[in-house]
């Protein structure tokens, strides 16, 4: 059905990239500037699934969807594509045209290859938070990717996940290692092959952060009480 779209058309730009809800005011002014709306692949509301879902339930069915390189690395365009096709499993009155293609539809979220955990050593997590975004945590991680790589660690050795905010800010950017529950701060891409040596060998770290002590309230006290004047 590609051709039938026409200036009512509604248009969806979709931000790909974990961090991109760091420059989530400049995806809405570049969206209203060309009369559309936005979406996030993950990481950030509203989810391109429940911005088509806010368009057919307003009667749309013919929406256009495109992404924006807005944010740090992001995945394979594959992943639009699988994104919107399986949403179509569930709509199969609408249709979606991303960047002049109809998708189909069909259960693309689903492989044997994701089945199982992969067995890991060690897990780490790079915080793609706003501040973390905005102090460079994108070419950390991308600069940790290469590192592993260059020691041949897969993710059945490293396993590395983007997240949200995770704490603290101001260390940022902030990566944590588990099992081993290390925290490191403003870890830049020069400082990685350090970091790397340090969860591997268990050695020390100058990127390390030391940890807030845990004050209990006393037995009876509320979080309100304990705050009051």
């Amino acid at each position: 059905m590609t051709g039938m779209t026409g200036p009512s058309t509604p248009l969806v730009l979709v931000a790909m990239a974990v961090d991109a809800a760091a420059r989530d005011r400049e995806l809405a002014e570049l969206a209203e500037a060309v009369g559309a709306t936005h979406a996030y692949l993950q990481g950030a509301s509203p989810s391109l699934a429940a911005e088509l879902d806010r368009l057919h339930a307003a009667g749309e069915r013919r929406i256009r969807v495109t992404r924006v390189p807005v944010g740090g690395t992001a995945p394979a365009r594959s992943w639009l594509t699988r994104v919107v096709a399986f949403w179509l499993t569930t709509h199969p009155d609408a249709d979606v045209e991303i960047q002049g293609r109809d998708a189909q539809s069909q259960d693309t979220l689903t492989s044997p290859g994701w089945e199982a955990v992969p067995g890991h050593r060690h897990h780490v997590l790079v915080c793609r938070g706003p501040r973390c975004a905005a102090r460079g945590s994108a070419d950390t991680s991308a600069a940790i990717d290469a590192e592993l790589r260059a020691r041949g660690l897969g993710d059945d050795d490293v396993l590395v996940t983007q997240t949200g905010c995770m704490f603290p800010c101001n260390q940022a950017p902030v990566v944590v290692v588990q099992p081993d529950d290390r925290w490191f701060g403003r870890v830049h891409p020069d400082d990685v092959p350090a970091l790397t040596d340090a969860f591997s060998d268990g050695t020390a770290s100058p990127f390390e952060l030391p940890r807030a002590s845990r004050q209990r309230p006393a037995p009876g006290l509320s979080a309100s009480s304990r705050s009051s004047p």
